[in-house]
């Protein structure tokens, strides 16, 4: 989980469909309310915009609890095959840091997709364990959602 010294989150995933079905899931404010976060969480609202130097904000909803925001920059857009963005908590916890997260689409034969996360590096490993729970359980609901397309 470490590179260059630093904890860091890396996960694959194979889904069950095109590269630029994958990519609008993962980028496209309609389709990331649908998936985006742990189990129980709801996303009221994600403003984005989609391109180098643009920047998002997502606001998140856990079961129990208060609205919180996710807020960062695209760094790199291209479509249908990487995509990178700067990912804060608006009011973090105090053991958090801006991360960069890195999502890289390789097509397999055609009707799959592997994606690759890459995400770090994080202050502490337990925040590293919370973002890796948090990512599998949303990367769950996105192979759900994808199968239903």
């Amino acid at each position: 989980m470490t590179r260059d010294g630093g904890l860091r989150l890396h996960l694959r995933r194979v889904l069950r469909a095109p590269r630029p079905v994958v990519f609008r899931a993962v980028t496209e404010p309609q389709e990331l309310v649908k998936w985006w976060g742990p189990e129980g969480f709801t996303i009221p609202n994600v403003d984005s915009d989609v391109r180098p130097g643009g920047n998002y904000r997502i606001a998140m909803q856990p079961p129990e609890g208060a609205l919180f925001h996710l807020v960062g920059e695209f760094l790199e857009v291209d479509p249908p095959e990487r995509l990178s963005y700067t990912f804060r908590w608006e009011d973090p916890d105090p053991e958090d840091r801006e991360t960069v997260v890195t999502l890289s689409l390789r097509d397999i034969g055609g009707t799959s997709v592997e994606l690759v996360l890459d995400q770090g590096d994080f202050a502490t490993e337990r925040r590293r364990a919370l973002h890796e729970e948090g990512w599998t359980q949303g990367l769950d609901k996105l192979a759900e959602l994808i199968r239903g397309i």
